[in-house]
């Protein structure tokens, strides 16, 4: 099988490279020879995710002294890369628990929340999710009709309501769940919910395109005790800026994507013979893998960047949305083209690119569809004149 481009010396650091190793050795040896099956019979992995807990990959950016490895946001990007190369379903469980999920609790949670809840989410001992999207509100989130129906400004309230498509909904024990506030004239807040609470359900599981491996469920909040997280009113600043974060990683996990289906035609252009010669020889063909791996390579190359200026503490709104657009589109389209050069062969399941085609999909959609990812980069050109 062909590998992953190797970052020259000057862009990663050695503690960054033994993230990624780590990584890819574990999407090769444990992830990757089991994403066929999974994706059939629609598993979960359960000891998998397990097994990334123990390694310190579902926490990989949460620091030390909570239970994480302490490593900044790219190494966290290159993990999701990898893992997301092997089997897409398992990135997106990774990407909802750590960036979506727990990053949330750690920057906006009191000490004692931080201390109690995230602990056991950066060792992967519990799985955290995020539920801010329900039936009639998804782009526009201020539309959600959940809310707070006791309690007041202090921390323990009441909320109901239901969430939609919520990843890891199911096996999450953690919830960060978004709700209006009669505290804040009805704005959105944010609060914690733990899986066991009174009055919490799933109440369906999606039948999905691709992602046979990620869960995603519908919950149903019938006066559930939750935890405020942050202040009243809060909501949308806590979910717009952990969508900032989460975008770059569902960009990653894009180029992982795109990075399988290139080493899949790649290898099959090297073995399939026709007229006597590899296909691969033919130009109709290395002219395509040629684009392909430069445009994987320009899309990770903007995801780096994106994750550099958040571990810088500088904005990265845009530059995230550019990445998760540019490398939706770039997994979208060269999956399909994997496809393609695998003729016939490439529309089976005995190969894995119609799998990747499948799982690409969803990454122009999730954590902001590629419309939304354009209007926040011509808002950043234009200002507000920018329109929906």
């Amino acid at each position: 099988m062909a590998t992953t481009l190797p970052a020259s010396p000057d862009e990663l650091t050695d503690e960054q490279r033994e993230i990624r190793d780590l990584a890819k050795r574990f999407s090769d040896e444990v992830v990757a020879p089991q994403a066929k099956q999974w994706d059939r019979d629609h598993t979960f992995p359960v000891d998998v995710v397990r097994q990334l807990g123990e390694l310190g990959l579902m926490g990989v950016c949460i620091p030390e002294e909570h239970g994480g490895a302490g490593s900044d946001y790219l190494s966290y990007a290159l993990v999701l890369e990898e893992l997301s190369r092997g089997d897409a379903g398992l990135g997106t469980t990774m990407a909802v628990h750590s960036g979506a999920g727990t990053m949330p609790i750690l920057l906006n949670g009191t000490a004692d929340q931080v201390a109690r809840l995230v602990r056991p989410l950066a060792e992967g001992t519990e799985l955290a999710a995020f539920a801010l999207t329900e039936a009639e509100s998804g782009s526009d989130a201020s539309a959600m009709r959940s809310k707070v129906v006791e309690g007041g400004a202090d921390l323990h309230v009441r909320i109901d309501g239901t969430k939609q498509w919520i990843t890891n909904g199911t096996y999450a024990q953690t919830f960060t769940v978004f709700a209006k506030d009669p505290e804040a004239r009805d704005k959105p807040s944010a609060f914690v919910v733990r899986h066991d609470a009174e009055g919490f359900s799933i109440s369906r599981e999606e039948e999905k395109l691709g992602q046979h491996s990620s869960n995603t469920a519908d919950l149903l909040l019938e006066r559930v005790p939750a935890e405020r997280l942050g202040p009243p009113g809060a909501g949308m600043r806590i979910a717009l800026s952990t969508l900032d974060g989460g975008r770059i990683g569902i960009a990653a996990q894009a180029v992982g994507i795109a990075q399988a289906a290139l080493e899949a035609a790649t290898d099959y252009a090297k073995e399939r013979n026709a007229f006597g010669k590899p296909i691969g020889a033919f130009q109709a063909i290395s002219q395509k893998l040629a684009d392909m791996q430069t445009e994987i390579a320009a899309a990770r190359a903007l995801v780096h960047r994106a994750a550099r200026l958040k571990d810088a503490g500088k904005p990265h709104t845009v530059e995230g949305a550019q990445a998760k657009l540019f490398a939706s589109r770039v997994a979208r389209h060269w999956t399909g083209e994997a496809i393609q050069v695998l003729g016939g062969y490439g529309y089976t399941k005995e190969f894995p690119v119609e799998r990747y085609f499948r799982d690409a999909k969803i990454t122009e959609i999730y954590e902001g569809t590629s419309e939304i990812q354009r209007l926040v980069i011509a808002r950043g050109l234009l200002g507000d004149i920018a329109g929906m």
